[in-house]
């Protein structure tokens, strides 16, 4: 593995919303973990009848989902009720014991669980160090807190050295 390797995700797509779900079933996989902010809606938003449709989807097929966000339990619970998914909060992403706690409350092994997140210094590091499989989505929205809009500068330069090595 590279030096910037434990950053890299498994895979990217565009959005939440474009990734080919009925693959992964096909394969196999029953359980999709979820970071919340800018992954599925913008920061602070509430669940809408996007994210609600995608995760009627989601169940409809099969999949167990759940939440992990580094956010409280009063931002992570309504939108966890609003798209009837489990969820973990103040989730302290990279740390790998939320996403362990999320494979419990789904009843998935890492072999099984998908990870979906838009940012590479919390939410794909703690997948792969969880050893999941990892998908890097790009942000909802290009406005965020500054400490946020610091690690995209960060990730901007992992990024490079990422698509450098998928195009060897």
């Amino acid at each position: 593995m590279s030096l910037f390797g434990r950053f890299y995700p498994t895979m990217r797509y565009k959005s939440a919303y474009e990734i080919p779900y009925e693959d992964f079933y096909a394969k196999g996989y029953r359980g999709i973990i979820y970071d919340i902010d800018n992954t599925l809606v913008c920061h602070d938003a509430p669940a809408d009848e996007h994210a609600k449709q995608l995760f009627d989807r989601l169940h409809a097929m099969g999949f167990s989902t759940c939440l992990i966000s580094n956010n409280s339990k009063e931002r992570v619970m309504p939108f966890a009720k609003a798209v009837r998914s489990h969820a973990v909060w103040k989730a302290n992403k990279p740390s790998r014991k939320s996403y362990v706690k999320a494979m419990r409350r789904m009843g998935t092994e890492r072999e099984n669980t998908l990870f979906i997140g838009d940012q590479l210094l919390t939410d794909i590091y703690g997948a792969n160090r969880a050893k999941l499989v990892s998908i890097l989505t790009e942000p909802i929205s290009p406005k965020e807190e500054i400490q946020i809009v610091f690690k995209r500068k960060i990730e901007k330069f992992l990024l490079y050295f990422y698509e450098k090595r998928k195009r060897k």
